[in-house]
């Protein structure tokens, strides 16, 4: 009896991403100083309090050091405005390693993941040109678990969409991001 094959886990992965999007390397030790810049240029773009500039310095700090926490690489962020207010979307990209046993198959996924879920959410299992992708959405978040091809596990693809949602043109976008990912 043989082993099925598969073919070997990519070394990167390519993903084509807007320009006015803002990329943090958050495997470099320079991210701190990359997203004070990205908070720096939003005060100077919309006049903003500086506890208003505080508090936004600190929910990115804190969301990309959960981030590089659980093995984050990239951050992208680009600011949405509503009403006056200035609210950043986000993608976070964290590669979640699950060799051997620990590999679960999409369907799997999306049903530990739709009985771990806590808020309403709308999980299914989504073919992307990447492959196989557990997709679960809110209406302001979009999580998309891409599989890797030689069960290496998963790449998260991470969005949040705070003021406009995932119904909205830039949830779309996030879609078509998604959709461009391949691996090399």
């Amino acid at each position: 009896m043989t082993e099925p094959i598969h073919p070997e886990a990519p070394e990167d992965y390519q993903l084509l991403v807007p320009r006015d999007w803002f990329r943090i390397d958050l495997t470099l030790d320079r991210w701190r100083a990359q997203l004070k810049m990205f908070v720096d240029q939003q005060a100077t773009r919309r006049p903003m309090p500086a506890e208003a500039k505080q508090e936004l310095w600190t929910t990115l700090r804190n969301t990309a050091e959960s981030g590089v926490a659980q093995g984050a690489l990239e951050l992208f962020l680009r600011t949405e405005s509503a009403g006056g207010v200035a609210t950043p979307a986000t993608l976070l990209i964290s590669l979640l390693p699950m060799r051997g046993p620990l590999n679960a198959p999409p369907k799997e996924l999306a049903e530990a993941l739709s009985a771990r879920r806590e808020t309403v959410a709308d999980v299914s299992v989504v073919p992307l040109p990447a492959g196989e992708t557990v997709r679960v959405a809110t209406t302001t978040t979009l999580d998309l678990y891409v599989q890797m091809p030689g069960e290496a596990g998963y790449l998260l693809l991470a969005f949040t969409v705070p003021l406009s949602g995932i119904g909205s043109p830039l949830g779309e976008l996030c879609e078509a991001i998604s959709g461009s990912l391949r691996w090399v």
